[in-house]
């Protein structure tokens, strides 16, 4: 048994609808293909004795100990492997429930597929599953507690933080999508021009001079001062020099605290002699050179939560404490509490794991006390100077206990420090009360609060505090996404995404787009080469000028990783034909048309599906969409169209020589088929064919008839707009076209436009994938040689095959049509095209299947280029 491969999806699959993170685990049983578990002696036994909780763990809804049941009666050991990985993430504190085992069409090999939290933790699961089968098959022991240890530690490092958890789940209940920037906490909310950027509780409208300003306790105390907030008198040294004349003049007791700490970090509070100053001095330099010595203000600790300069939560903050019983140690108390499974290391859970510190042991020997001390029954010992949740402290919700004049204090200190999202340390005798400087004073006002006390505080009411944050970098219920046309099919889909964006930034958008050829931002290309898969939608998705994207989605991202967006509003299928299929466990056309299916699939329920009526299975998809279709078709009696249009459904077709949308009744033609330049004269049918679902999706975004006319009209094929698509460049004597057509059927639509090229000779560049099928390659040699007079083979990927081999292949198919024509081989594109162009009789028309798109379309305009200067 062994893994072939591990793909990680992170977006709509092939493999779910609904289930965007899974692990697709490719894996080889080997010999053990032919023993079912139920052949393999004491297997479930010690399955079970090794994983006693997997006994719950069901194949089917409702039904207890059914995978179990399976394990008895037989399964697959792949089967078994796709549960034990799940089982394993459950039992590390992730919730990941949903798995699959399927076959390949290579027998003993299968595909596992289940659900991740984290993919680093996701990716282990599956190698240690395999791992702990093997060992179980050969009688070995297995170290479960450790792989669930590394498991876990995996899983805390790469999670999110809780505060950003609870912004990223509140964002997820508005439909607003999130992109993880890093490995750590920062984050983009919504897409493009309506994005925003958070790091826990920070955002993007977050004032830089805010957080710098709230960073300086010292300047932070100096504003609010002289706004009249009570704050403990205080002064900033940076030298022991000074520490007994400001001792003099603020008194004992008193706080030495760093000028630009967080979490409580190098602070020393009632502080009642000079050494203790001395000491809380040093510890402050720690952290800053510049230290504050301010009056002590005695009191509870309380954090107000201030968001878009409202109140919204409050918490009374205790510093980590614990309470004797006569017969524990100090140490011990503080064992027994950090087994409460609701304290964890660092910001893992709700509350963290009390350390012993410097600071612990310096509390206890100011009290005589040692950490094998025994405290006397209900004596309560703090460990801690602050009461920092961070440093093991708890917390209670009292927000409905303030007095309205702290309310107003709280935000008003909000608005002083122009800070939309802060928390702000006070001290106080009692929050019912107006606070002044004889009951209370503010301590600190932070940036990047931490919203853990007030989403699960230890007592009182928990605030759904992540609401308001997400309320004000989206108000009025908006959900930050931009429109979204997202583009799959076989053939024409580069084309169509491409006129798709003409006509949006015809209409007053600043447009983003991903092709085969690259990555362009208001036609602007910012990286060239196949931009098709998640990544290339990502950028688009990540730019801040972009307010309309359109994605081309070719199958081999959607197979790798997934869709790099999990909803579109609008999605165009062109149609499905015979291409890398044996590629990927993709080996049916049906099965192709599943994974172009997963666009349609992701678009909103709300939203539009363009589908094409004339081809079977792109229709057929329409039966597991739930929004709304709009079909085309090149004939206007299309039966199908005839019906959607009868039931008042959005369509676009041919008729009388215009393409005219549709709906219901009501007809509107949008230009002349032979007037629009994209179709050459209208001589070339699949160009046609890609203006159609262009024209639905800019009338489904309500784009002016005006518009979209003027755009088709000015969309003129060229290596600018449309690189690698029927580029024609006219020399003196003779033409040269370049195109990306790759298969079977772009060399049947290619062989129609021929037919009605007047040439004295037609001469064809043709070259074929080597990781495609012998009978596909041999249909583009059949294909060609009822195209071209004469025949050039070049190479490019060959993906497996040698250049023997295609040659080979594409020349058997040229000789089966005609077994004269004249075959050259130059394996060099550049080369080949330089041949053509040499050899280039008076009238010839020649024909290139491209692969370096970008330097052959610069190479051959160079030779045009000098042509014309010859001329001059």
């Amino acid at each position: 048994m062994k893994i072939i491969a591990i793909k990680v999806m992170r977006g709509p699959n092939y493999w779910s609808g609904y289930n965007k993170n899974l692990i697709v685990m490719k894996l080889d049983l080997g010999d053990w293909e032919q023993k079912p578990t139920n052949r393999i002696e004491g297997f479930g036994e010690a399955l079970e004795q090794l994983l006693p909780s997997i006994k719950m763990r069901q194949c089917s809804e409702g039904v207890q100990d059914s995978f179990l049941e399976r394990v008895k009666t037989g399964t697959l050991l792949g089967h078994v492997v796709e549960h034990v990985a799940l089982e394993l993430q459950s039992l590390a504190g992730m919730e990941c429930d949903f798995g699959q085992t399927l076959s390949t069409n290579v027998m003993g090999i299968y595909n596992v597929v289940f659900s991740y939290s984290t993919e680093r933790a996701g990716k282990y699961a599956a190698k240690a599953a395999v791992d702990l089968v093997k060992d179980l098959l050969i009688g070995l022991d297995y170290n479960v507690d450790a792989t669930i240890q590394e498991l876990q530690h995996l899983y805390n490092k790469e999670k999110l933080g809780p505060s950003t958890f609870a912004i990223v789940k509140e964002a997820e209940r508005r439909n607003i999508p999130y992109t993880r920037l890093n490995e750590n906490s920062l984050l983009m909310l919504g897409q493009g021009y309506n994005q925003k950027i958070i790091r826990a509780s920070i955002a993007s409208t977050t004032s830089n001079i805010a957080v710098d300003l709230a960073s300086n306790k010292d300047a932070t105390r100096n504003i609010l001062s002289k706004a009249y907030i009570p704050v403990p008198k205080g002064l900033l040294i940076d030298d022991k020099t000074g520490l007994e004349e400001a001792i003099k003049k603020i008194g004992f007791p008193l706080v030495t605290k760093p000028v630009n700490g967080n979490h409580g970090r190098g602070i020393t509070t009632r502080i009642t002699t000079l050494e203790q100053a001395q000491n809380g001095f040093d510890d402050a330099q720690k952290i800053s050179e510049n230290v504050i010595i301010e009056r002590f203000i005695s009191g509870d600790d309380y954090r107000f939560l201030v968001i878009n300069y409202k109140l919204a939560a409050v918490a009374k903050r205790t510093p980590a404490l614990v309470t004797g019983n006569g017969i524990a140690t100090v140490e011990e108390l503080i064992h027994e509490t950090n087994t409460d499974p609701n304290r964890g290391e660092g910001h893992q859970k709700v509350l963290t794991k009390i350390t012993i510190d410097t600071a612990t042991l310096s509390i206890l020997a100011a009290k005589e006390l040692r950490l094998d001390s025994v405290l006397p029954i209900g004596e309560i010992l703090f460990l801690k100077d602050t009461a920092n949740l961070s440093s093991g402290g708890t917390a209670t919700d009292v927000t409905d206990l303030v007095h309205p004049q702290n309310v107003f204090m709280a935000e008003r200190i909000a608005r002083l420090m122009n800070l939309d999202i802060c928390g702000i340390d006070i001290m106080a005798e009692d929050i019912t009360i107006p606070i002044t400087e004889k009951n209370g004073a503010v301590i600190e006002v932070n940036a990047g609060p931490g919203l853990r006390m007030h989403l699960s505080p230890t007592e009182g009411t928990a605030r759904n505090v992540a609401e308001p944050i997400v309320n004000m970098l989206f108000p009025n219920n908006a959900d930050g996404r931009i429109p979204v046309v997202a583009v799959s099919g076989t053939n024409g889909k580069t084309t169509v995404t491409r006129l798709i964006a003409h006509l949006a930034q015809a209409a007053g958008h600043h447009t983003g787009y991903t092709t085969t050829d690259g990555i362009y931002i208001d036609g602007t290309t910012v990286r060239f080469g196949d931009c098709s898969g998640p990544g290339g939608s990502a950028t688009v998705l990540r730019d801040p000028l972009v307010d309309f994207a359109v994605l081309e989605c070719a199958r081999g991202g959607i197979l790798r990783s997934g869709l790099g967006f999990d909803k579109c509003k609008i999605s165009v299928v062109t149609n499905v034909t015979e291409d890398h299929l044996g590629l990927n466990d993709i080996d049916t056309i049906e099965q192709l048309a599943r994974v172009k299916a997963v666009v349609p699939q992701s678009t909103f329920d709300s939203g539009t599906a363009i589908l094409n009526a004339d081809d079977d299975l792109v229709y057929q998809m329409k039966n597991t969409l739930s929004c709304t279709i709009a079909l085309f078709s090149m004939d206007a009696n299309n039966e199908r169209i005839k019906k959607h249009s009868s039931e008042g459904g959005l369509a676009a077709f041919v008729e009388n020589n215009y393409f005219v949308i549709s709906k219901g009744e009501s007809k509107t033609k949008i230009a002349a088929v032979d007037q629009v330049p994209l179709t050459f004269s209208a001589t070339c049918e699949f160009m046609i064919k890609n203006v159609l679902p262009a024209i639905l999706a800019a009338t489904i975004s309500e784009f002016p008839v005006e518009t979209i006319t003027a755009a088709l009209q000015s969309f003129i094929p060229s290596p600018t707009l449309t690189p690698g698509r029927m580029n024609v460049f006219e020399f003196k004597n003779f033409k040269l076209m370049i195109d990306y057509v790759h298969n079977t059927d772009g060399y049947v639509q290619m062989q129609k436009f021929m037919a009605q090229v007047d040439a004295t000779k037609k001469t064809g560049i043709i070259s074929a994938t080597g990781d495609r099928r012998v009978e596909d390659i041999k249909n583009i040699g059949r294909l060609s040689a009822q195209m071209f007079d004469e025949i050039i083979i070049r190479h490019g990927d060959n993906r497996g095959r040698t250049t023997e081999e295609l040659s080979t292949m594409l020349s058997d198919g040229i000789r089966e049509i005609d077994s004269n024509i004249k075959i050259s081989i130059i394996s060099n594109e550049i080369e080949s095209v330089q041949y053509a162009i040499d050899h280039a009789q008076t009238g010839e028309f020649i024909f290139v299947c491209v692969d370096d798109i970008q330097n052959t379309l610069a190479y051959v305009q160079q030779q045009l280029d000098k042509e014309n200067e010859i001329a001059e």
